[in-house]
Protein backbone atom coordinates (compact mmCIF):
# COMPACT_ATOMS: atom_id res chain seq x y z
CA UNK A 1 0.00 0.00 0.00
CA UNK A 2 1.66 3.25 -1.28
CA UNK A 3 -0.78 5.29 0.48
CA UNK A 4 0.90 7.00 3.23
CA UNK A 5 -1.87 6.11 6.10
CA UNK A 6 -0.88 7.85 9.90
CA UNK A 7 0.83 5.14 12.16
CA UNK A 8 -2.06 5.59 14.34
CA UNK A 9 -4.57 4.58 11.94
CA UNK A 10 -2.90 1.62 10.81
CA UNK A 11 -2.80 0.99 14.73
CA UNK A 12 -6.38 0.78 15.04
CA UNK A 13 -8.75 -2.68 15.44
CA UNK A 14 -11.45 -2.43 12.95
CA UNK A 15 -14.70 -3.31 15.30
CA UNK A 16 -15.77 -6.74 15.05
CA UNK A 17 -18.99 -6.32 13.63
CA UNK A 18 -21.31 -9.51 14.80
CA UNK A 19 -23.09 -12.43 12.60
CA UNK A 20 -26.19 -12.16 11.30
CA UNK A 21 -28.84 -14.17 13.09
CA UNK A 22 -29.79 -16.54 9.69
CA UNK A 23 -25.89 -17.06 8.75
CA UNK A 24 -25.35 -18.10 12.95
CA UNK A 25 -28.86 -19.91 12.08
CA UNK A 26 -27.09 -21.62 8.77
CA UNK A 27 -23.68 -22.34 10.31
CA UNK A 28 -25.15 -23.44 14.10
CA UNK A 29 -28.00 -25.79 12.16
CA UNK A 30 -30.25 -24.31 14.17
CA UNK A 31 -33.72 -22.57 13.69
CA UNK A 32 -35.79 -19.76 15.56
CA UNK A 33 -33.13 -18.40 17.62
CA UNK A 34 -33.01 -15.69 19.97
CA UNK A 35 -30.62 -13.32 20.49
CA UNK A 36 -29.99 -12.12 23.83
CA UNK A 37 -26.34 -10.36 23.31
CA UNK A 38 -26.64 -6.89 22.31
CA UNK A 39 -28.87 -5.12 24.85
CA UNK A 40 -31.45 -4.49 22.20
CA UNK A 41 -35.15 -3.87 22.88
CA UNK A 42 -36.99 -7.55 22.53
CA UNK A 43 -40.38 -5.58 22.83
CA UNK A 44 -39.49 -3.38 19.71
CA UNK A 45 -40.65 0.09 19.21
CA UNK A 46 -43.90 2.06 19.69
CA UNK A 47 -46.52 1.46 17.40
CA UNK A 48 -46.82 5.18 17.18
CA UNK A 49 -43.41 4.80 15.53
CA UNK A 50 -44.19 2.34 13.16
CA UNK A 51 -46.79 4.42 11.58
CA UNK A 52 -45.22 7.46 11.49
CA UNK A 53 -42.28 5.99 9.94
CA UNK A 54 -44.83 4.18 7.39
CA UNK A 55 -46.52 7.72 6.59
CA UNK A 56 -43.02 9.38 6.26
CA UNK A 57 -42.26 6.77 3.24
CA UNK A 58 -43.52 8.56 0.59
CA UNK A 59 -41.11 11.57 1.59
CA UNK A 60 -37.92 9.67 1.10
CA UNK A 61 -36.93 11.73 -2.09
CA UNK A 62 -36.42 14.80 -0.27
CA UNK A 63 -33.20 15.35 1.89
CA UNK A 64 -34.10 15.51 5.95
CA UNK A 65 -34.36 18.13 7.80
CA UNK A 66 -30.96 19.41 8.74
CA UNK A 67 -31.71 20.63 12.13
CA UNK A 68 -34.22 18.12 12.97
CA UNK A 69 -36.32 20.67 14.18
CA UNK A 70 -39.29 19.26 15.46
CA UNK A 71 -37.47 16.45 17.37
CA UNK A 72 -35.30 19.00 18.78
CA UNK A 73 -37.64 20.60 19.95
CA UNK A 74 -39.89 18.09 21.90
CA UNK A 75 -36.88 16.55 23.01
CA UNK A 76 -35.64 19.80 24.95
CA UNK A 77 -39.22 20.68 25.86
CA UNK A 78 -39.14 16.65 27.63
CA UNK A 79 -35.97 16.86 28.95
CA UNK A 80 -36.48 20.57 29.89
CA UNK A 81 -33.86 22.01 28.96
CA UNK A 82 -32.74 24.63 25.52
CA UNK A 83 -33.37 23.40 22.53
CA UNK A 84 -29.51 25.25 21.68
CA UNK A 85 -28.09 22.27 24.57
CA UNK A 86 -28.60 19.21 22.00
CA UNK A 87 -26.60 17.70 19.42
CA UNK A 88 -28.26 14.84 17.96
CA UNK A 89 -26.68 12.68 16.10
CA UNK A 90 -26.38 8.97 13.95
CA UNK A 91 -26.61 6.77 17.18
CA UNK A 92 -24.94 8.32 20.22
CA UNK A 93 -21.51 7.20 19.41
CA UNK A 94 -21.74 9.85 16.37
CA UNK A 95 -22.25 12.53 19.23
CA UNK A 96 -18.83 10.47 20.64
CA UNK A 97 -17.06 11.00 17.38
CA UNK A 98 -18.25 15.32 17.08
CA UNK A 99 -17.06 15.69 20.65
CA UNK A 100 -13.61 13.84 20.01
CA UNK A 101 -13.27 15.73 16.65
CA UNK A 102 -14.38 19.34 18.29
CA UNK A 103 -11.86 18.96 21.40
CA UNK A 104 -8.59 16.50 20.45
CA UNK A 105 -5.63 17.08 18.90
CA UNK A 106 -2.80 14.87 18.41
CA UNK A 107 -1.01 13.77 21.22
CA UNK A 108 -4.08 15.47 23.62
CA UNK A 109 -5.17 12.77 26.45
CA UNK A 110 -8.67 10.99 26.72
CA UNK A 111 -9.68 8.70 29.88
CA UNK A 112 -11.73 6.02 29.95
CA UNK A 113 -12.48 2.89 31.90
CA UNK A 114 -12.12 -0.77 31.08
CA UNK A 115 -14.28 -2.71 30.16
CA UNK A 116 -16.30 -0.52 28.73
CA UNK A 117 -17.79 0.95 25.02
CA UNK A 118 -14.74 0.23 23.19
CA UNK A 119 -15.56 3.41 20.33
CA UNK A 120 -14.23 5.67 22.95
CA UNK A 121 -11.10 4.78 22.20
CA UNK A 122 -11.47 3.95 19.11
CA UNK A 123 -12.61 7.79 17.98
CA UNK A 124 -9.09 9.09 19.87
CA UNK A 125 -7.18 6.70 17.93
CA UNK A 126 -8.57 8.11 15.00
CA UNK A 127 -7.38 11.41 15.94
CA UNK A 128 -3.94 10.77 16.88
CA UNK A 129 -4.96 11.22 20.90
CA UNK A 130 -3.76 9.46 23.93
CA UNK A 131 -6.19 6.81 25.32
CA UNK A 132 -5.24 6.61 29.61
CA UNK A 133 -7.63 3.60 29.99
CA UNK A 134 -8.57 2.93 33.89
CA UNK A 135 -9.22 -0.81 34.85
CA UNK A 136 -13.13 -0.73 37.15
CA UNK A 137 -12.55 -1.55 40.49
CA UNK A 138 -15.15 -4.37 41.74
CA UNK A 139 -16.76 -3.81 38.48
CA UNK A 140 -16.90 -0.01 39.18
CA UNK A 141 -15.68 3.52 37.63
CA UNK A 142 -12.24 3.80 40.08
CA UNK A 143 -12.65 7.75 40.28
CA UNK A 144 -9.75 7.88 42.15
CA UNK A 145 -7.38 6.27 39.74
CA UNK A 146 -9.34 8.50 37.08
CA UNK A 147 -8.29 11.64 38.53
CA UNK A 148 -4.60 10.34 39.64
CA UNK A 149 -4.22 9.82 35.60
CA UNK A 150 -5.42 13.31 34.67
CA UNK A 151 -2.65 15.61 33.03
CA UNK A 152 -2.18 19.11 31.50
CA UNK A 153 -3.08 17.43 27.99
CA UNK A 154 -6.48 15.79 29.55
CA UNK A 155 -9.58 17.31 27.40
CA UNK A 156 -12.44 14.23 27.93
CA UNK A 157 -13.05 11.67 30.49
CA UNK A 158 -15.60 9.25 29.55
CA UNK A 159 -17.56 7.10 32.23
CA UNK A 160 -21.18 5.76 31.70
CA UNK A 161 -23.57 5.25 34.07
CA UNK A 162 -24.67 2.22 33.92
CA UNK A 163 -21.76 0.82 32.99
CA UNK A 164 -21.91 -1.63 30.04
CA UNK A 165 -21.17 -5.10 30.94
CA UNK A 166 -20.83 -4.40 34.67
CA UNK A 167 -24.40 -2.29 35.14
CA UNK A 168 -23.23 -0.72 38.01
CA UNK A 169 -24.00 2.73 38.95
CA UNK A 170 -22.01 5.60 40.62
CA UNK A 171 -23.55 8.17 42.99
CA UNK A 172 -24.81 11.94 42.25
CA UNK A 173 -22.19 12.49 45.70
CA UNK A 174 -19.49 10.35 44.07
CA UNK A 175 -19.96 12.58 41.05
CA UNK A 176 -19.95 15.92 42.23
CA UNK A 177 -16.64 14.90 44.43
CA UNK A 178 -15.51 14.27 41.28
CA UNK A 179 -16.59 17.65 39.43
CA UNK A 180 -15.23 19.40 42.07
CA UNK A 181 -11.31 18.35 41.23
CA UNK A 182 -11.55 18.19 37.40
CA UNK A 183 -10.33 21.83 35.42
CA UNK A 184 -12.42 23.78 33.09
CA UNK A 185 -10.45 22.44 30.01
CA UNK A 186 -11.77 18.81 31.04
CA UNK A 187 -14.61 17.79 29.31
CA UNK A 188 -16.53 14.77 31.62
CA UNK A 189 -18.83 12.75 29.44
CA UNK A 190 -21.72 10.69 30.94
CA UNK A 191 -22.21 7.85 28.65
CA UNK A 192 -26.28 7.46 29.62
CA UNK A 193 -27.43 4.67 27.19
CA UNK A 194 -29.06 2.73 29.56
CA UNK A 195 -30.38 5.36 32.17
CA UNK A 196 -33.94 5.09 31.25
CA UNK A 197 -33.93 1.81 32.87
CA UNK A 198 -32.69 3.35 36.09
CA UNK A 199 -34.22 2.97 39.28
CA UNK A 200 -35.71 6.58 39.76
CA UNK A 201 -34.40 7.67 43.09
CA UNK A 202 -31.01 6.34 41.81
CA UNK A 203 -31.13 8.66 38.23
CA UNK A 204 -28.76 11.55 38.33
CA UNK A 205 -30.02 15.09 37.39
CA UNK A 206 -27.54 15.47 34.53
CA UNK A 207 -29.59 17.92 32.76
CA UNK A 208 -29.47 20.10 35.99
CA UNK A 209 -25.78 19.69 36.32
CA UNK A 210 -25.19 20.87 32.84
CA UNK A 211 -27.73 23.94 33.07
CA UNK A 212 -26.34 24.89 36.71
CA UNK A 213 -22.43 24.35 35.75
CA UNK A 214 -20.64 27.60 35.95
CA UNK A 215 -17.28 26.59 37.10
CA UNK A 216 -15.07 23.22 36.96
CA UNK A 217 -15.26 20.97 33.90
CA UNK A 218 -18.08 21.04 30.89
CA UNK A 219 -20.62 18.14 31.81
CA UNK A 220 -21.91 16.25 28.75
CA UNK A 221 -24.45 13.43 29.15
CA UNK A 222 -25.27 10.38 26.14
CA UNK A 223 -28.76 9.29 25.67
CA UNK A 224 -29.97 6.87 22.94
CA UNK A 225 -33.22 6.21 21.09
CA UNK A 226 -31.96 2.09 20.72
CA UNK A 227 -32.67 0.84 23.71
CA UNK A 228 -36.03 1.98 25.89
CA UNK A 229 -37.15 3.39 22.91
CA UNK A 230 -36.26 0.48 20.65
CA UNK A 231 -35.48 2.36 17.60
CA UNK A 232 -31.82 0.49 17.34
CA UNK A 233 -31.67 0.00 13.31
CA UNK A 234 -32.73 3.79 13.14
CA UNK A 235 -29.09 5.28 14.79
CA UNK A 236 -30.13 8.41 16.74
CA UNK A 237 -29.06 9.34 19.83
CA UNK A 238 -28.62 12.83 21.31
CA UNK A 239 -26.29 15.01 23.95
CA UNK A 240 -26.91 17.69 26.58
CA UNK A 241 -24.36 19.75 26.78
CA UNK A 242 -23.83 23.55 27.38
CA UNK A 243 -25.11 25.64 24.64
CA UNK A 244 -21.22 26.67 23.68
CA UNK A 245 -20.10 23.25 23.92
CA UNK A 246 -23.09 22.08 21.24
CA UNK A 247 -22.01 25.08 19.09
CA UNK A 248 -18.88 24.12 18.46
CA UNK A 249 -20.07 20.09 17.87
CA UNK A 250 -21.97 21.56 15.14
CA UNK A 251 -18.98 22.90 13.40
CA UNK A 252 -17.83 19.40 13.18
CA UNK A 253 -21.44 17.33 12.42
CA UNK A 254 -22.06 16.62 8.63
CA UNK A 255 -25.21 18.02 7.12
CA UNK A 256 -28.39 15.60 7.02
CA UNK A 257 -26.89 13.33 9.32
CA UNK A 258 -30.17 12.54 10.85
CA UNK A 259 -32.35 10.57 8.44
CA UNK A 260 -36.14 11.32 8.11
CA UNK A 261 -36.89 7.92 9.06
CA UNK A 262 -35.50 8.33 12.65
CA UNK A 263 -36.61 11.41 13.11
CA UNK A 264 -40.78 10.86 12.70
CA UNK A 265 -39.91 7.70 14.34
CA UNK A 266 -38.30 9.17 17.63
CA UNK A 267 -41.14 11.67 17.61
CA UNK A 268 -43.46 9.92 17.90
CA UNK A 269 -41.85 7.68 20.37
CA UNK A 270 -41.30 10.30 22.61
CA UNK A 271 -45.48 10.78 22.63
CA UNK A 272 -46.23 7.31 23.20
CA UNK A 273 -45.08 6.94 26.96
CA UNK A 274 -47.68 3.86 27.66
CA UNK A 275 -45.06 2.09 25.18
CA UNK A 276 -42.20 3.48 26.75
CA UNK A 277 -43.12 2.61 30.75
CA UNK A 278 -44.24 -0.63 29.59
CA UNK A 279 -41.33 -1.68 28.21
CA UNK A 280 -39.11 -0.32 31.60
CA UNK A 281 -42.10 -2.92 33.69
CA UNK A 282 -41.38 -5.79 31.02
CA UNK A 283 -37.47 -5.24 31.23
CA UNK A 284 -37.65 -4.57 35.25
CA UNK A 285 -40.19 -8.05 35.49
CA UNK A 286 -37.82 -10.05 33.57
CA UNK A 287 -34.48 -9.13 35.24
CA UNK A 288 -36.19 -9.82 38.76
CA UNK A 289 -37.40 -13.62 37.10
CA UNK A 290 -34.05 -14.26 35.55
CA UNK A 291 -31.90 -13.53 38.29
CA UNK A 292 -33.92 -15.73 40.77
CA UNK A 293 -33.83 -18.55 38.47
CA UNK A 294 -29.63 -18.74 37.60
CA UNK A 295 -28.53 -18.57 41.32
CA UNK A 296 -31.68 -21.61 41.34
CA UNK A 297 -29.28 -23.11 38.88
CA UNK A 298 -25.90 -22.57 40.52
CA UNK A 299 -25.04 -19.24 39.21
CA UNK A 300 -23.98 -16.09 40.33
CA UNK A 301 -25.99 -13.53 38.97
CA UNK A 302 -24.60 -9.31 39.75
CA UNK A 303 -27.03 -7.19 40.67
CA UNK A 304 -27.62 -4.85 37.66
CA UNK A 305 -29.37 -1.21 36.75
CA UNK A 306 -29.48 -1.49 33.14
CA UNK A 307 -31.35 -3.81 30.82
CA UNK A 308 -28.83 -6.78 30.81
CA UNK A 309 -27.02 -7.85 33.79
CA UNK A 310 -23.87 -10.31 34.32
CA UNK A 311 -23.82 -14.01 35.20
CA UNK A 312 -20.89 -16.58 36.50
CA UNK A 313 -21.46 -19.80 34.42
CA UNK A 314 -18.49 -21.06 37.40
CA UNK A 315 -16.94 -22.39 34.67
CA UNK A 316 -15.38 -21.31 30.51
CA UNK A 317 -17.82 -18.71 29.25
CA UNK A 318 -16.49 -19.17 25.80
CA UNK A 319 -17.71 -22.87 26.15
CA UNK A 320 -20.76 -21.88 27.29
CA UNK A 321 -21.51 -19.41 24.85
CA UNK A 322 -20.80 -22.07 22.27
CA UNK A 323 -22.76 -24.42 23.93
CA UNK A 324 -25.66 -22.04 24.18
CA UNK A 325 -25.00 -21.70 20.44
CA UNK A 326 -26.14 -25.10 19.97
CA UNK A 327 -29.47 -24.42 21.44
CA UNK A 328 -30.05 -21.82 19.79
CA UNK A 329 -29.70 -19.00 22.15
CA UNK A 330 -27.58 -16.07 21.58
CA UNK A 331 -25.13 -14.73 24.56
CA UNK A 332 -22.14 -12.46 25.28
CA UNK A 333 -19.31 -13.98 26.46
CA UNK A 334 -17.38 -11.93 28.55
CA UNK A 335 -14.01 -13.44 28.48
CA UNK A 336 -12.18 -10.96 26.91
CA UNK A 337 -13.66 -8.28 28.77
CA UNK A 338 -11.44 -9.68 31.92
CA UNK A 339 -14.17 -11.58 33.52
CA UNK A 340 -13.57 -15.25 32.05
CA UNK A 341 -16.29 -17.05 33.94
CA UNK A 342 -18.95 -14.87 33.27
CA UNK A 343 -21.83 -13.55 30.54
CA UNK A 344 -23.60 -11.37 29.52
CA UNK A 345 -27.20 -11.45 28.85
CA UNK A 346 -30.02 -8.99 27.72
CA UNK A 347 -33.47 -9.38 29.60
CA UNK A 348 -35.93 -10.42 27.05
CA UNK A 349 -39.61 -10.96 26.45
CA UNK A 350 -41.02 -13.57 29.09
CA UNK A 351 -40.94 -16.57 26.49
CA UNK A 352 -37.13 -15.54 25.18
CA UNK A 353 -36.19 -15.88 28.91
CA UNK A 354 -38.05 -18.88 29.77
CA UNK A 355 -36.14 -20.53 26.70
CA UNK A 356 -32.90 -18.92 28.02
CA UNK A 357 -32.82 -20.44 31.20
CA UNK A 358 -34.04 -24.12 29.81
CA UNK A 359 -31.18 -24.04 28.08
CA UNK A 360 -28.78 -22.89 29.97
CA UNK A 361 -29.63 -25.43 32.82
CA UNK A 362 -29.31 -27.81 29.96
CA UNK A 363 -25.75 -26.58 29.40
CA UNK A 364 -24.81 -26.53 32.75
CA UNK A 365 -25.35 -30.08 33.30
CA UNK A 366 -23.34 -30.96 29.48
CA UNK A 367 -20.43 -28.90 30.83
CA UNK A 368 -20.39 -30.27 34.62
CA UNK A 369 -20.01 -26.36 35.26
CA UNK A 370 -22.26 -26.58 38.41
Amino acid sequence: MKLLVPAYVKSIVPYPPGKPLDELERQYGITNAIKLASNENPWGPSPKALAAIAAALDDLHRYPDGSSYALTQALAKHLGCDPNMLVLGNGSNEVIEFLVKACIEPGDEVITSHPSFLMYQKFVQIRGGINKVIPLANMRHDFDAIVDALSERTRLIFIDNPNNPTGTLFSSEELLQLCHVLPESVALVLDEAYVDFVDQEQQLDSVGLIQQSKNGPQIVSLRTFSKAYGLAGLRLGFGIMSASLANMLHRVRQPFNINTLAQVGALAALDDSDHYWRTIGGTRAGMRFLQKEVEKLGCCSYPSQANFFLIDVRGDANRLYEAMLYKGVIVRSMHAYGYPSCIRITVGTEAENYRFVGALAECLRELHYV
